[in-house]
């Protein structure tokens, strides 16, 4: 599956509609995004089930500040709708590969019963 691109209007959309989703922020003149872009559209082939999309933060500032990305290129995974992942600078394919195999290994349950607890927490 290649790569697609996420706007504001469809960030919402693809992040409940898929399982895993792995968000490339980025901008065409940031040397490193662009020499991180084959290791991501290559990481997109290879896990054909997970979503790999691109924000491109020059046209979607409102997107990039939501999320408080001050450094380009910014590597985040969402996994049922909870970020499990959010760290700039360009990963080799093997660190990708590795982040992928963390991520698809958690313990969703755990991890929602966690963030309730945390909430739960917060508001006593």
């Amino acid at each position: 599956m290649a790569t697609i691109d996420l706007t504001n209007d469809n960030f919402e959309e693809v992040v409940t509609g898929n399982g895993m989703v792995v968000i490339d922020f980025w901008a065409p003149w940031c040397g490193p995004c662009v020499g991180f872009a084959p290791v991501f559209e290559a990481a997109s082939e290879k896990y054909p089930d997970i979503v790999f999309a691109k924000v491109n933060s020059d046209d979607e500032q409102e997107l990039a500040g939501q999320f408080g990305i001050r450094s380009i290129p910014t590597l985040m995974v969402f996994r049922e709708k909870v970020i499990l992942f959010s760290q700039a600078g360009a990963l080799p394919a093997s660190g990708l590969d590795s982040l992928i195999t963390q991520a698809r290994a958690l313990d969703m349950v755990k991890v929602h019963a966690e963030l309730a607890q945390q909430q739960a927490q917060q508001q006593q």
